[in-house]
């Protein structure tokens, strides 16, 4: 069985461009779904999207922008003009966009002049081009002065494989990863203003990161390495991801980019949640990062210091909790404040068993008899004439714990099916706060 290579420090790509040049279109051509809302009005993509894809079996980052014109020229923008220019920096490789239709605006000038400063790899697409007549005007954008343009049209599916070429060209052949300075890594995500700062300096029992009533205080991925019980645990703190539509314009938005890349960098996410407003539709929306990555989660119901106040108790708490989510009920709920310090060798326990069974492999013979028990007592539903057969199963992988199953026809595998085979994995092997990957392959048997 083997371990699964740690990928994190993905490659980052942006898609940048002023707006309404087709950055989304773009984005969701390149992820094969709708993941970015597209509209004809400028301005429409406000916060920006992340997603991990691939292309030629290479993973990265992609990151969909709004239109960078954006930003008003106020106090607040020159109060993050620098950090918009660094957020930028942090991207490996730049996708600029330009309608070949307008042609060069002075905004595309403004942006190309500002990327350039980067120092970073830079493609240029002419965008839109979707006949003989617009593909002839991406010549125009040579003088731009980013090398050769790329003629693409994301709507129709023309030119993207060269366009991916262009930027797979600018990834390192091979990523050298630093190593962990833990044999643990523990990510503290959440909202804006959970007491994520104040629940580490209660860890740590040091004052190592700013606490501050102001939302958004922590912009940067703080790490922070102490020994707990004879281990080393490495502590992610991360910048608050708000509620999509209301990441601030500057240095707010640009946050969410490093919390979802600490999340890649951890083995164990724990997401905390503010105990006076129970768990919001952002709190699962940020537990969703936590499982499309396969880490660990462990949820962190936090300042229950005011559980008294609020008339609530532990047990109605948890089915709050419980209920909202629902697709995670696998993740252990732990109690916390970070005011008083309650609950925080429970976290850190619970946070250490959850990254055991997130590493925790099953011989094959055990998988193999799990499973194939599972098809005897509720075998799966056939469609008309053809019948889904499972000959057999295996793990493997662990980091995430990863099980292949052998069938005979994979598209036949409903949801709902698989879902029972996951249970059934799970009453037997408890995988405790840890996502399951199930691959389905054909096999003759």
């Amino acid at each position: 069985m083997q371990e699964r290579t740690d990928r994190s420090n993905k490659p980052i790509v942006a898609i940048v461009g002023r707006p309404n040049v087709g950055k989304s279109t773009l984005f969701n051509r390149l992820m094969g779904q709708r993941r970015a809302i597209v509209s004809d009005k400028a301005g429409t993509t406000r916060d920006r999207v992340i997603a991990e894809t691939e292309w030629a079996e290479k993973p990265f980052l992609l990151v969909d922008t709004g239109g960078l014109d954006l930003f008003p020229k106020t106090e607040l923008w020159n109060q993050v003009r620098d950090q918009i220019y660094y957020a930028i920096d942090e991207c490996d490789v730049i996708t600029l966009l330009v309608d070949v239709v307008d042609g060069i605006t002075a905004a595309d000038i403004d942006i190309a002049d500002l990327i350039r400063m980067t120092g970073k790899p830079i493609v240029l697409a002419a965008s839109k081009a979707d006949n003989s007549e617009r593909v002839a005007l991406a010549t125009d954008l040579y003088e731009l002065g980013l090398g050769d343009p790329v003629p693409i049209s994301a709507y129709h599916n023309h030119g993207l494989d060269e366009l991916m070429e262009r930027i797979l060209e600018h990834f390192p052949e091979e990523v050298a990863f630093p190593e962990p300075e833990a044999d643990f890594r523990l990510a503290i995500i959440g909202r804006t203003n959970v007491g994520k700062s104040m629940l580490l300096n209660a860890i740590t029992g040091e004052n190592r990161a700013i606490v501050s009533e102001v939302p958004g205080t922590t912009r940067d991925s703080l790490d922070t390495k102490i020994k707990y019980k004879d281990r080393d645990i490495q502590l992610i703190d991360t910048a608050g991801i708000r509620r999509r539509g209301r990441i601030e314009q500057g240095i707010e938005r640009y946050s969410v980019l490093r919390s979802v890349r600490a999340i890649d960098r951890c083995h164990v996410a724990a997401l905390v949640i503010d105990a006076s407003e129970s768990a919001t539709g952002q709190d699962t929306h940020i537990a969703n990062f936590v499982l499309d990555a396969f880490k660990g989660i462990v949820i962190v119901v936090n300042k229950w210091d005011l559980s008294r106040d609020l008339g609530i108790g532990r047990a109605k708490m948890e089915a709050i909790v419980r209920n909202k989510f629902k697709f995670a009920s696998y993740a252990p709920i732990c109690f916390t404040s970070g005011l008083n310090g309650a609950g925080i060798d429970e976290l850190l326990d619970t946070s250490l068993r959850v990254q055991t069974e997130w590493s925790k492999g099953v011989p094959r013979p055990d998988v193999r008899r799990t499973i194939l028990t599972a098809v005897a007592e509720h075998p799966p539903a056939s469609q008309g004439r053809r019948e889904l057969k499972i000959y057999s199963a295996m793990q493997d992988s662990t980091m995430p714990p990863s099980f292949t199953f052998f069938v005979n026809h994979s598209d036949m595998i409903h949801f709902s099916y698989r879902r029972y085979l996951e249970n059934k994995l799970r009453d037997e092997y408890t995988f405790e706060g840890s996502p399951l990957r199930m691959r389905f392959r054909g096999w003759k048997g």
